[in-house]
């Protein structure tokens, strides 16, 4: 039988369980995963994310919970999504997607750890100080994209050499536009190859820029790698299929999506990585004791599928490099 002594003790220890379970959660450490795109975008890459804080031992809803900011395609959300994890207090921000979301975490703490994947050169960027030493709070995953759009082209004139103009898609507001462009006309002129240009920063320029490529007489359409156009391919692949023009791209995705090919650095890599900062900052290792990691695992997807409606046979030879085929 249980006394009023003890009746009133078990009272109050049933009153302290849901305080015991809030200072446990209040305890979790938190990241703040911040991205220019939308959840449904990405889903292979949060996977891939999940993927990386496993491997330092840390499991979403177990010992570490996320914050999830979406600019749903709207750059301009990124700088007050920035400020919000700032002001949440979160343990480390994963700024992820592409240099816009990185400079806006940048920008939002000088305090907090953040964790970046980028597609150019950070140090130009002015987000570290070096590659090896990034000093402050700030590190991250690199792919540095712009220097493998002249090896899309190469790609490209590859599998149908007799292509005399070439045009590209390219984001003019890109940090890295000029370098890309740069970088473009070298290799076309190596190859005899005329390129001509057309610019997109909205999703209304983004229609407007195919409206131009169905006057011109094009061969062959080069998208240049851009944050931007990632949460776009399925409108930069509808378009390019409705002209029925050629097209190569940045991201495996794209292929996916019914592109006809793709060639660049993995994005789930990339994230998988991030996730593994994160986790060892979460561990208490500092930013700037870690250094800029330059993802290096290159895909090239190719898509039998459409190549078929174009009319186009791929090169044995080509089809052999290919890390995937979509048949």
């Amino acid at each position: 039988m249980i006394g009023r002594r003890d009746f009133i003790t078990l009272l109050g220890g049933a009153a302290a369980w849901p305080l015991a379970a809030r200072a446990q959660q209040a305890a979790m450490p938190v990241i703040g995963f911040l991205n220019a795109q939308s959840a449904d975008a990405l889903t292979h890459a949060i996977a891939a994310f999940r993927q990386g804080l496993n491997e330092t031992g840390y499991a979403e809803g177990r010992n570490v919970a996320i914050e999830w900011r979406w600019a749903e395609g709207q750059g301009d959300r990124l700088p007050a999504l920035a400020a919000e994890l700032v002001q949440r207090q979160v343990a480390v921000i994963a700024s992820t997607g592409g240099d816009p979301t990185a400079l806006a975490a940048k920008r939002a703490t000088t305090t907090l750890p953040i964790v970046f994947t980028i597609g150019g050169d950070p140090v130009a960027l002015g987000l570290v100080a070096s590659l090896n030493r990034p000093g402050g709070n700030i590190t991250g995953i690199t792919q540095i994209t712009v220097l493998l759009d002249p090896k899309r082209l190469e790609v490209l004139h590859e599998l149908m050499p007799g292509i005399a103009v070439v045009a590209v898609l390219r984001n003019p507001n890109n940090a890295n536009a000029e370098t890309q462009v740069q970088a473009l006309q070298a290799a076309a002129r190596t190859m005899g190859i005329e390129l001509r240009f057309v610019s997109a920063a909205t999703e209304r320029e983004i229609d407007a820029a195919f409206a131009m490529l169905a006057e011109m007489r094009i061969g062959a359409l080069v998208v240049a790698s851009d944050p931007f156009f990632n949460g776009r391919r399925q409108q930069i692949v509808a378009q390019a299929t409705r002209l029925a023009v050629p097209a190569i791209f940045h991201q495996r995705e794209f292929a996916l999506e019914g592109g006809l090919m793709s060639y660049g650095t993995s994005v789930t890599d990339m994230y998988r990585q991030a996730a593994i900062y994160a986790g060892r900052i979460l561990r208490g290792e500092k930013p700037a004791d870690l250094p800029v990691q330059q993802s290096t695992k290159v895909e090239f997807v190719v898509n039998l599928r459409t190549a078929k409606r174009l009319g186009l046979t791929f090169p044995l030879p080509l089809i052999g490099r290919a890390d995937e085929v979509i048949e």
